[in-house]
């Protein structure tokens, strides 16, 4: 049974260049939208390209040699960094999920790409894989 309230939004993937990448998943079929993001908080440029009616393929691309996403890179390679799942609250999800024993990357959730409140659940507490939990803040039209 599906869970209406909680659904996979993304899978992002690091990469270092951003239209290199974006050309594989193109060649694929993927669309990419022409809005590119800066996410200043995490020192990244985003590319979002839809998969269904819910799930993206984001690439994330280090603006600078800071930030954790170019760590991961200099660490792991380019590849999968992160699985989102939208929620309807993320202040709430992230409350029941350090009370249930998960280890929270920030203290607080805070903006993320797309008009999105964001937090992190640390993969030392996922079985090794990070996970985001966003909370979507644009109005229902």
């Amino acid at each position: 049974m599906f869970n209406k309230d909680c659904f996979l939004d993304h899978v992002a993937i690091a990469v270092k260049n951003l239209d290199i990448a974006q050309k594989v998943y193109e060649d694929l079929g993927l669309k990419f939208s022409n809005k590119r993001e800066v996410v200043e908080s995490q020192k990244v440029t985003t590319a979002f390209a839809h998969i269904d009616e819910h799930a993206h393929i984001e690439l994330i691309c280090p603006l600078n040699s800071e930030g954790p996403v170019q760590k991961f890179i200099d660490k792991n390679g380019e590849g999968i960094h992160h699985l989102c799942f939208s929620v309807p609250d993320v202040e709430k999800k992230s409350a029941e999920m350090k009370a249930l024993g998960y280890q929270l990357i920030h203290e607080r959730p805070f903006m993320g790409a797309n008009n999105c409140l964001v937090n992190f659940i640390h993969p030392k507490s996922t079985g090794g894989v990070l996970i985001e939990i966003s909370q979507s803040l644009n109005s229902k039209e």
